[in-house]
């Protein structure tokens, strides 16, 4: 079967004051039907050619939802979302019918009208009810109207390394469970010596605002709250005061975690995989990372729960369907996007595949994101990880027991500006044995409060 390529193009007449409005109501010219009566979908999400074995998969797997359904073409187009360029790409006339979306993204793009409602089409989508609620409600306006597919996710937890765990006499099956325990076990093994130390954090480009924010929600904070049609700071309480007074008593009372404080969460990363740090914040992904890029091994790498366990950032990511898309279209879309994601058939293809690659199966992210409720999906995918599981699993199972039951939250509104303020406060703490925590958050809060527009 022949694909043919076009670019579609758009038309639309707008003045500055309704762009938006006639933005949302711009459609692509005729109905995505062909002369020979299919469906054509402009898809992005191709990886690079650089990326040979996504690549490869990537296009098999539309060859074989094309051979099923052939009366739907599918033009892939390379690229995922850029924040930067995602506006002018609407503008244009440019952006796919089919999109993909980080989860800090629908809301402005619903916000904007830049995405199909796609409500009414969901009760003939097999086995979306499957998916975890709260990972759909990022893909839901203030009415619970859908506009997208959540197609994988993450949530931060604590990585550790267990061989250090043993030498500090600490149990690698037992992780800690709140910050008052991380920083004891910290403790424990910065006394291993020879330039071992317990726990770690990042504090630049972000990353420390991206961190404190985890942390903030594991203690049942927040980082930002709605205020009328905006939102204002919410972090500066007395339970975030609490967390970095620990934070502090571990860098300067304790000196568990050693005197270079200004890293990066690459610095952080080589140093887990030197085997000289003890533990640090991370999402599952971080596990191949370290094993394919910094030494480490899944034999000696555990992941816990967010301690206290409150809370924890959640992130992922999905696909949106353009708001200019006709109904043949939107159907279209979802038979493509139930296919390739929500599909136990395709599951368990990718998952065989993986294994067969060598690549890492039995981990909290794809080939087996863990996006699924309680139920026959979730099962199957469990039993297929335990099936054909190359990684030692037992390893990321309290962080795996604990998952459902720990709130998810998505990074604050303008995270990027947020961030590096709170790279302010992270960089205080550990930086400054005298820093003052209370008149830090002050600062932050005025700060983040003027992003929002607060008063």
């Amino acid at each position: 079967m022949t694909r043919r390529a076009y670019r579609r193009t758009r038309r639309c007449l707008a003045t500055t004051a309704v762009l938006a409005l006639t933005l949302a109501a711009c459609s692509s010219d005729g109905d995505g039907g062909g002369e020979d009566g299919k469906v054509t979908l402009h898809i992005n999400g191709q990886p690079p050619n650089t990326d040979e074995r996504e690549l490869r998969v990537f296009l098999a797997e539309i060859e074989a939802f094309e051979a099923e359904y052939p009366d739907i073409d599918i033009v892939p187009h390379e690229g995922f979302m850029e924040p930067e360029t995602f506006n002018t790409r609407v503008a244009g006339g440019d952006l796919e019918d089919v999109f993909y979306v980080y989860f800090t993204d629908p809301a402005g793009i619903i916000e904007q009208g830049y995405a199909a409602d796609i409500t009414d089409y969901l009760a003939d989508v097999p086995h979306l009810d499957q998916i975890r609620p709260e990972l759909h409600e990022v893909f839901q306006d203030e009415e619970g109207r859908q506009y997208g597919i959540p197609t994988a996710n993450y949530s931060m937890g604590l990585l550790y390394n267990r061989d250090l765990f043993e030498q500090a006499g600490l149990d690698p099956d037992v992780p800690p469970t709140t910050w008052e325990e991380v920083r004891a076990a910290s403790a424990a093994i910065a006394e291993l010596g020879g330039g071992v130390t317990g726990y770690g954090e990042c504090a630049t480009e972000n990353t420390g605002g991206w961190h404190l924010t985890t942390e903030i929600y594991s203690v049942g904070g927040a980082v930002a709250e709605p205020e009328g049609d905006g939102w204002r700071a919410a972090f500066n309480t007395p339970e975030t005061v609490r967390l970095l007074e620990n934070l502090q008593a571990m860098r300067w009372e304790d000196n568990s975690m050693g005197s270079d404080q200004m890293r990066s969460c690459e610095d952080v990363m080589v140093q887990m995989g030197a085997g000289q740090l003890g533990m640090y914040v991370a999402a599952p992904d971080n596990l191949p990372t370290l094993v394919r890029q910094y030494d480490g091994t899944y034999e000696n790498l555990g992941l816990a729960p967010i301690p206290d366990q409150g809370g924890t950032l959640l992130g992922g990511e999905g696909y949106m369907i353009n708001a200019g898309a006709s109904e043949e279209q939107i159907e279209a879309a979802l038979t493509w996007l139930q296919w390739r994601f929500v599909n136990p058939d395709e599951i368990e293809r990718r998952i065989e595949e993986a294994a067969a690659d060598e690549l890492p199966v039995g981990l909290p992210m794809p080939p087996t994101p863990d996006i699924w409720v309680e139920g026959e999906i979730r099962d199957n995918v469990e039993a297929l990880k335990e099936q054909y599981a190359n990684v030692p699993t037992e390893h990321v199972g309290t962080f795996m027991e604990a998952a459902p039951t720990i709130e998810g939250r998505i990074e604050p509104p303008q995270a990027q500006e947020v961030y590096a303020i709170l790279d302010n406060v992270m960089q205080g703490v550990l930086t400054d044995e005298g820093a003052d925590i209370q008149g830090l958050l002050d600062r932050a809060e005025d700060d983040v409060n003027r992003v929002y527009g607060a008063s």
